[in-house]
């Protein structure tokens, strides 16, 4: 999480750690207050986009392009404006700092996912980053994703780089592309067998059930150490609404990517010092790779770590290719995905399927709503994830973000209590 440093000024990842439950009434946050907010906003367009990309650009001002290409990506804001600044970008897009061509098109990606071909074409043709011609790849892939396409952009990709294969995130592009409708259309295995494995084996564990269109929201549950679920004073399951998408919503593979699928290591239970993450208590995560095996796997002197990963499930997952988007995620560089709320204003959001969810930068953001007279939380579904995870018994565990399947709708409770009332009768 880099974005807005000029205009926030605070969006470096600092924490400090708590492990019990927070009470509600003790949070509290004035970016959420009307004039804050309405503040905020007015700076952003007017101060941070429009008047950045009306003015010049050259080695004294491509900071402020940079940093208007962030805004336009966390908050998906388009117009005449944005296009013009745009315009300006592409024919200085050579001399372009590596940090402003990330943002420029990310930022392409996210507000106009399909209006630039030719441009993106044009840039593919001499980008010699792979992580940046990762991102013409996808995209160009994004307005054809026919088979075709995909191989031609294969064949650019090995001419371009012959050792991609020794590339991580070119090895994951090239899974990419080659994914064709059923693939993308692949439903896990028995999710039963995934619950019942875990069994007894002293880690509390949470599941994170998306789509693979993460433009529509998913929901979050909570296993015990003994194989049991958390469930709500009434004895209904408790599920939290989360959003795997990203600003952006390039593949999991990409820097600030959705998130990916996969397992993750809990850590631990933090706050960050971000004002736009905001006070609620957050879990922090690691990917494979990120830090030392020891603490992914919760083992003292791991070995064979894809082994470990792979044990970490039943033998029938063990084929599934899906669950090693995290792996490869990490292996291509990711890092600092973790399960949080947020006090942006979800008004930007109001036209989109996953509103009133907030887009992040790849992480897990878990559905919050702010009283914008008092500054004090009105909804937290992150707050009652975190307080419900920290109460639980045993050992943190693994978080495993699952896409059920391409259904164009959010994920419905009704998919997961089935699931986890079959498990709890075996």
């Amino acid at each position: 999480m880099n974005r807005f440093v000029l205009l926030s000024g605070l969006l470096l990842f600092v924490y400090s750690v708590s492990h019990s439950q927070t009470n509600r009434e003790d949070l509290y946050s004035e970016m959420v207050l009307f004039q804050n907010r309405a503040s905020m906003e007015k700076d952003l367009r007017e101060r941070v986009i429009q008047k950045a990309f009306s003015g010049p650009l050259d080695s004294n001002t491509e900071y402020r392009y940079a940093n208007a290409c962030d805004a336009v990506t966390q908050f998906l804001i388009s117009g005449p404006f944005v296009q013009e600044g745009f315009a300006r970008l592409f024919p200085y897009y050579d001399s372009l700092e590596y940090q402003t061509k990330l943002s420029f098109l990310q930022a392409l990606n996210g507000a106009y996912p399909a209006l630039y071909g030719k441009e993106i074409g044009e840039i593919l043709n001499k980008e010699s980053d792979p992580i940046l011609f990762s991102i013409c790849c996808s995209y160009l892939f994004n307005i054809d994703s026919s088979i075709n396409n995909g191989n031609n952009l294969k064949i650019r990709m090995v001419e371009k780089f012959p050792g991609y294969d020794t590339i991580p995130v070119l090895q994951a592009l090239q899974e990419f592309l080659s994914k064709d409708t059923a693939a993308i259309n692949e439903v896990p295995p028995d999710l039963v067998s995934l619950f019942n494995f875990q069994k007894n084996k002293g880690f509390r564990n949470i599941y994170s059930f998306q789509r693979h269109n993460r433009d529509y929201p998913g929901l979050a549950i909570i296993q015990k150490e003994d194989g049991s679920f958390v469930r709500n004073a009434d004895g209904t399951l408790a599920v939290y609404e989360q959003l795997a998408r990203s600003g952006s919503n390039l593949p999991y593979f990409i820097k600030d990517g959705n998130t990916p699928q996969g397992i993750y290591s809990i850590q631990e239970v933090s706050v960050s010092h971000n004002r736009f993450i905001g006070p609620t208590p957050n879990l922090h995560l690691i990917l494979p790779f990120e830090k030392t095996w020891e603490k992914f796997f919760h083992m003292p002197h791991p070995t064979d770590s894809l082994n470990l990963y792979f044990a970490i499930l039943p033998e029938s997952w063990c084929d599934y290719r899906a669950i090693l988007e995290a792996w490869n995620a990490g292996k291509s560089g990711r890092t600092a995905i973790i399960v949080h709320g947020t006090t942006l204003d979800p008004q930007y959001y109001r036209n989109k399927s996953f509103y009133p969810l907030v887009p992040s930068e790849g992480c897990l953001t878990t559905k919050e709503i702010w009283n914008n007279t008092t500054g004090r939380l009105l909804v937290s579904e992150e707050l009652n994830l975190v307080n419900a995870f920290v109460t639980t018994p045993g050992q943190n565990g693994f978080l495993f973000v699952i896409d059920l399947g391409n259904q164009q709708k959010p994920v419905g409770k009704t998919e997961i209590e089935s699931l986890v009332s079959r498990s709890e009768k075996q």
